[in-house]
């Protein structure tokens, strides 16, 4: 733990949230439509120890870069709760419907759920709580742990300089699962190029 006096700044944070999105969002290639899962503990970003000093104020600065880093990209963003709430998450109700999610009852509070969560309900247009999520990538400001709601296979995104605040973060893109052993093909190109060898015999 790194925990400082002194407060952070909410428009650094709002930067470094943008900056490691926007790395994210360029390494995974997402898509229009697909899902980004964030999960953060304010607390962490602070230096503090997890679900120990929450901040509604540094979850609006997270939120803002994380914001302006999907601006116009049509990727949605899930926002994962705590532990107090089975990590389930908040999303808008399209995305919901979308991808026919099982919604759940509950409001997350900074006590529970987490001052994220809680504050990404009140911030996302017609937002709902649903109990899980496959999401394309993902993004684990403060080690929230976010693996659960990744597709399969997930693999790690490493940038470089990539920090908010005091919190350790870690990302993820996905891939779909390679089957089948030395037999199949991959790729259109390999297709394409045992043809060719076909025909010129």
């Amino acid at each position: 733990m790194h925990s400082s006096s002194e407060p952070l700044d909410l428009s650094v944070l709002k930067s470094q949230a943008r900056e490691a999105v926007s790395g994210l969002l360029k390494a995974a290639r997402l898509r229009p439509g697909q899902i980004l899962v964030l999960g953060c503990s304010t607390s962490e970003v602070q230096g503090n120890r997890i679900g120990s000093a929450g901040s509604s104020d540094i979850a609006n600065a997270i939120l803002d870069g994380v914001d302006e880093a999907l601006q116009g990209t049509g990727v949605y963003l899930a926002v994962q709760c705590c532990e107090h709430l089975n990590r389930a998450l908040v999303v808008k109700r399209e995305v919901m419907e979308k991808y026919n999610l099982t919604e759940v009852s509950v409001i997350p509070v900074p006590h529970a759920g987490g001052a994220t969560a809680a504050t990404a309900l009140r911030r996302l247009e017609d937002p709902v709580v649903v109990e899980s999520i496959q999401a394309h990538a993902g993004i684990d400001i403060g080690d929230t742990f976010i693996g659960m709601h990744l597709r399969p296979v997930a693999v790690p995104v490493r940038l470089p300089n990539i920090a908010v605040g005091h919190a350790h973060v870690t990302m993820a893109r996905t891939r779909p699962k390679l089957i089948g052993g030395n037999r199949p093909v991959y790729a259109l190109t390999e297709i394409q190029d045992k043809t060719l060898r076909d025909q010129s015999k």
